[in-house]
């Protein structure tokens, strides 16, 4: 058995996923397999791995499923994971090459079930770290308090326990809405647990500005998406590390995505009662912002 899954849940990305399989194949450290979550590609994907997993130069496995969105490839992954650890890959990006043996040999040295997994470094292709390296005295700490505490201010890399993974999920999505995003499971397992830190490059990306990124349009999908948005400001007030200001702009993002869906029990399903109706004027004011940006966005 493997210590380490990378999974890649992908979508229409064989032009991007030679590079990820390339620094997969370049890794110092073999302890691992590639998982690739096809989400209903049409660009020739499938025959790409395919043709990957007969040169059987590391171990794959490739599964095939209807386009659902991003979120549900994340679920199919933590249905079918069986390595102690797992780590997503997105498919635009790609691991340096002693990315598993740092990733491997700092678990086996300091990792135990008391943590959720590693936070590492995201870098940009230039070689950078995206928001910088964390603090050099900071071994443990929660993923919510690196941004909530303004400990470190860009994205990370997040190698999760799996068997902590497989308690938090499936993510219950809604009919129609593709855009729920995967952070819904790292926040709810980090809610219950820290994580080690590892100063270390883990992953370079290089965000994609098409429409089927994540990151890409994020105003329309508020609008595609607004119960799916709802869910998720509804579970991140309930975890147990916020702040005020931080359950101020939560609820503001909560009363936008309710005023969106037209969902009438918006302020019954809020565990913030107070603050929903006292920032329910700003949520209106961001969801006209929406609207204006997303018409914006297609012009």
């Amino acid at each position: 058995m493997k210590t380490l899954t990378v999974f890649t849940p992908t979508y229409n990305r064989a032009h991007t996923l030679p590079r990820t399989y390339e620094s997969l194949l370049r890794q110092t450290c073999k302890d691992f397999e590639w998982l690739v979550i096809d989400d209903g590609s049409t660009d020739g994907t499938a025959g790409l791995v395919r043709g990957w997993i007969e040169e059987n130069r590391i171990p794959i496995r490739y599964i095939y499923k209807e386009n659902g969105g991003l979120y549900t490839g994340y679920n199919k992954a933590y249905e079918v994971i069986e390595t102690e650890l797992n780590v997503c890959i997105d498919s635009d990006d790609f691991m340096p090459d002693n990315a598993v043996e740092l990733i491997t040999g700092y678990w086996k040295e300091h990792g135990s079930d008391e943590y959720a997994g590693i936070t590492g470094l995201d870098f940009t292709l230039d070689g950078k770290p995206i928001g910088g390296y964390f603090p050099g005295d900071l071994k443990v700490c929660h993923m919510m308090d690196l941004y909530i505490k303004k400990i470190h201010f860009g994205d990370t890399k997040q190698v999760m326990r799996t068997a902590l993974m497989k308690e938090v999920s499936p993510m219950e999505g809604f009919p129609g809405e593709k855009n729920f995003n995967p952070f819904y499971m790292l926040a709810l397992a980090d809610d219950r647990q820290p994580s080690l830190i590892l100063n270390e490059n883990l992953c370079f990306v290089e965000y994609q500005t098409g429409g089927d990124s994540m990151s890409a349009g994020i105003f329309r999908q508020y609008l595609n998406s607004p119960r799916s948005f709802a869910k998720l400001r509804l579970m991140e007030m309930g975890l147990r590390r916020n702040t005020l200001r931080n359950l101020i702009r939560l609820n503001i993002h909560y009363n936008s995505s309710c005023i969106i869906s037209k969902d009438r029990d918006w302020l019954k399903k809020s565990p913030k009662k107070f603050l929903t109706v006292m920032t329910r004027p700003l949520g209106w004011m961001l969801y006209k912002y929406i609207v204006y940006k997303s018409k914006k966005q297609h012009r």
